[in-house]
């Protein structure tokens, strides 16, 4: 058959319309969900940077405080500030600078309670026992609050223990970041 063609049955793979947009709202459900992760994202990565900087700036601070000698009741830190460091106490302790408040939390398995002490930055600023420090590298010029108590332990002019308790937040900037807190104690 020289002239006569066979006609062969030919089916067309491929996607139906509905497929295509079944496909498409899954897609978009899709993007949908990941793009409102960013701003979480994005506020996240915010609040973990400034609680490190706090962190970093509180350490700096603590640091050049547990360096001085017991006996010194003020020093000029790094940047300038006078720092007060306590006036030598009576036996049990002298609690000198910012106002603490005492939170008290229950580990819930055990039901054991533990103490924290905290700097309360809902008081009046004391003068030589607080700083403000702008972060350098900020450019939006966030600044941090740094606070400090010092509970000196002795007897009369003889000081033997001195227990720093730091507390920095941040000043400005978008969000709600809560303080930071640094408590040690030097005996020498």
């Amino acid at each position: 058959m020289y002239g006569s063609r066979s006609k062969q049955n030919h089916r067309q793979a491929g996607f139906s319309i509905l497929e295509m947009m079944i496909a498409t709202v899954i897609l978009l459900v899709g993007l949908v969900a990941v793009a409102e992760l960013v701003p979480a994202s994005i506020f996240s990565n915010q609040q973990s940077r400034a609680s490190s900087a706090a962190l970093v700036f509180a350490q700096r601070e603590l640091d050049q405080m547990l360096d001085q000698p017991l006996v010194l009741t003020t020093f000029t830190d790094a940047i300038g500030n006078t720092c007060s460091l306590g006036l030598a106490g009576s036996p049990g302790g002298t609690f000198w600078g910012s106002p603490v408040l005492v939170s008290t939390s229950t580990n819930g398995g055990n039901g054991e309670s533990f103490s924290q002490v905290l700097i309360d930055f809902n008081q009046a600023l004391v003068p030589n026992y607080s700083i403000n420090y702008p972060d350098p590298t900020d450019p939006t010029g966030v600044a941090y609050d740094i606070r400090w108590a010092v509970i000196v332990t002795g007897n009369g002019s003889t000081v033997s223990a001195k227990r720093f308790i730091l507390g920095v937040r941040q000043i400005g900037g978008n969000g709600f970041f809560q303080p930071v807190t640094l408590d040690t104690m030097v005996e020498r």
